[in-house]
Parts: structure tokens; C-alpha cells; sequence
């Protein structure tokens, strides 16, 4: 059964059509990687599935939630998306637990001790239990990064969204968050996220899905789609993405 459902989504920014007509079933557990040219409505989808865009016309439902622009909708909504962006939006005044535990206090209500446990536990599942009384600019970027998505899943997400979170890093650096990204599939973890990473869709996601032009063009599992594409512009863009 899918967790989110996307049905005729359109997105407009005045006279410019962003989203036009997108309907997307991603099953519980499942990986979806979004992926196609800068500007095909990618990102816009993705922010539109955690409320920071008003959609125009169609629903998206997670969870059996509407997603709908009221402030109590949206804050429950948020406690079961996690969204991680190219940007880190660490607080750099803050030591990295603080950082993942900030949301668990505030939101959650959480107790000092509680947060702690929870943070240790996630940032081992990163690879960052030992950094967790350092400070942002005390870490690389790969290790920022990673604590962005650590303090996402200190909120128990139901569903993870990544919106190009390698792009700003070198290799050696996007390896390391690549890696925890994977692990997180393995794990069960339902993931949508906007990629320029090939071998990376092509290795980890269950679905692909081809945006073009605000619209989906082609998707399918990795297996299929990158062996035989269907559409020429997919071919190009798969040419042009790997070369």
C-alpha cells in the first residue's frame, strides 16, 4: 500500500507552470529516485510532499494525511517527513547533539536524557557517535551533511526526503553520505529523493522516475529503464548524465 500518493499535482509560481498533472504512488519501505534536467520540478515536488509549497490543483496524501496549508496539519505532518537538503542548516552556535536534539525538546517535548539516547543512537547510525559533543565547523562537509539526516531521523520519520544532498561535496565526501543514504534502504526506510547520481539510482532505487518538463515522463525500476529507455529524451539525458 503506498504511503504517499500524489494525484494530479500542479504547481504554478505566477505564469510559470512548475508541476503539471503528476500523479505517484511510492510504496512503504520503497526507494524513489527522482531524477532529470535542473529545472524539470524535481526539488518543487519533493518540498511540495512536506507542505513548504502550496500545491494549485490535485492532493497529496501521506500516510492517510491530506497534506493541507493549516499549521496543525503541517506540524504533524513534519514530525513524519524528514526532509535533508543540499544546504546542512546546522546551527553552528550548537554542539551536534544539540543540533539533532533541538526538535525532539521543542516538539517533542522531550526530556534531556531522552534526547541524549536518542541522539547517540543516531548518530552511530551515521558513523558519528564520537563527534557528538563537537561543532558544526569542526566537521567536514560529509560529516555535516550527515548530521543533517542524523537529526532527521531523531523525529522517527515515516518517510525521508533527500533533495540532492551530494551536490555541494567532493567525492571522497559524497561516498561517506552516499553510503548512509544505502544503509537507511537497507534498513526499510522509504526515501524519495532528487539525485544526479546514476550509479547511485541505478544501484539503491526501486523506482526511477524521469521528470520533464514538470511533468513524469518515463519511470520504472533502474533494472529496466537504464537498459532500454523509452523515450529519447530520457536516452539523451541518461547519455549526457553519465558521460
Amino acid at each position: 500500500m503506498a504511503i504517499v500518493n500524489l494525484s494530479g499535482v500542479r504547481k504554478s509560481y505566477g505564469s510559470l507552470s512548475v508541476l503539471k498533472d503528476v500523479s505517484l504512488a511510492v510504496e512503504r519501505g520503497t526507494v524513489v529516485a527522482l531524477v532529470g534536467r535542473s529545472g524539470s520540478g524535481k526539488s518543487t515536488l519533493l518540498r511540495c510532499i512536506n507542505g513548504l509549497e502550496r500545491i494549485n490543483a490535485g492532493e497529496i496524501v501521506v500516510d492517510g494525511r491530506r497534506v493541507e496549508q493549516n499549521e496543525a496539519t503541517l506540524r504533524a505532518l513534519r514530525q513524519e517527513i524528514g526532509i535533508v537538503f543540499q544546504s546542512y542548516n546546522l546551527f553552528p552556535h550548537l554542539t551536534v547533539e544539540r543540533n539533532v536534539t533541538l526538535a525532539l525538546s521543542l516538539v517533542k517535548k522531550m526530556s534531556t536524557a531522552e534526547g541524549h539516547a536518542i541522539a547517540e543512537r543516531v548518530l552511530n547510525q551515521v558513523g558519528l557517535g564520537d563527534k557528538i559533543g563537537a561543532y558544526p565547523e569542526q566537521l567536514s562537509g560529509g560529516q555535516q551533511q550527515r548530521v543533517a539526516i542524523a537529526r532527521s531521523l531523531a523525529m522517527s520519520p515515516k518517510v525521508m526526503l533527500f533533495d540532492e544532498v551530494t551536490s555541494a561535496l567532493d567525492p571522497e565526501l559524497k561516498e561517506e553520505v552516499l553510503r548512509v543514504m544505502e544503509g537507511l534502504a537497507r534498513e526499510g526506510m522509504t526515501m524519495i529523493l532528487v539525485t544526479h547520481e546514476m550509479d547511485f539510482a541505478r544501484r539503491v532505487a526501486n523506482e526511477v522516475v524521469f521528470m520533464h518538463q514538470g511533468k513524469i515522463h518515463e519511470q520504472g525500476p533502474p533494472s529496466r529503464l537504464f537498459v532500454e529507455p523509452a523515450t529519447p529524451e530520457f536516452r539523451q539525458f541518461i547519455s549526457s548524465a553519465i558521460n
